[in-house]
């Protein structure tokens, strides 16, 4: 019931993740980035602590494929698990635990991966990491949303879309893009990609006010004068 994927932006160093689902809030449980470290995808029957738990180990200097192990030696029910982890260096490992439901796989390009299950084919990861391929010179952000909407003419999952997130970590503590629709009955997509729109131009305005506010754009708000 989840798709995603995750990815470095080689250019400038910003890794992002969007995710989406049939079920509620899904970027609240399954999407994990920190700037400078990685990404984090758990899903399926999902574990968030395994997204801290994993940004944290890559912290300490361990690759993708040393946390993918440490998750199979020491998370429980791993079996139940379909989980995504990006390292510094654009690598990525991949889990599908052999209680992941539906049909279901994983998609590995350098600086990108994407993963499926309860998916209406095994094309809709790599549908997702050819888009995210085919923009190399373009906004993270967009090469995110490009792709959820090529998971989507891909077949995209088996059922109804209904939320949808975007997480974009850059050089602060704090993410520059996140993004959530957390239910919809119409075209979630779609919803998806313009809220981007209504971000990107606006989004190293909000970094300029936490860092320097008397630099900062104005406000463009009603009593801003």
């Amino acid at each position: 019931m989840t798709f995603s994927i995750s990815a470095r932006c080689a250019r400038t160093g910003r890794f992002g993740i969007a995710v989406s689902s049939s079920s509620p809030a899904v970027a609240a449980r399954c999407a994990h980035a920190r700037a400078g470290v990685g990404v984090v995808a758990t899903q399926n029957i999902t574990d968030p602590t395994l997204g801290p738990k994993g940004l944290d180990l890559m912290a300490q200097g361990l690759s993708a494929d040393e946390v993918m192990a440490r998750f199979k030696e020491e998370a429980p029910h791993f079996d139940y698990r379909q989980v995504v982890v990006l390292d510094k260096t654009g690598h990525s490992a991949g889990h599908s635990g052999v209680k992941t439901l539906g049909t279901h796989t994983i998609a590995h390009a350098p600086d990108v991966a994407a993963a499926g299950n309860l998916l209406s084919s095994k094309a809709v990861p790599q549908a997702m990491v050819d888009s995210f391929l085919s923009m190399p010179d373009a906004d993270l952000g967009d090469r995110l949303v490009a792709a959820m909407q090529a998971a989507v003419a891909a077949g995209g999952e088996e059922g109804p879309v209904h939320s949808v997130g975007l997480l974009i970590v850059d050089k602060v503590a704090w993410p520059v893009a996140d993004l959530r629709i957390d239910w919809s009955e119409g075209d979630v997509m779609a919803e998806f990609a313009a809220l981007w729109q209504l971000w990107k131009p606006q989004l190293e305005a909000y970094v300029t006010r936490a860092l320097d506010p008397s630099t900062a754009p104005s406000y463009g708000v009603p009593g801003d004068e």
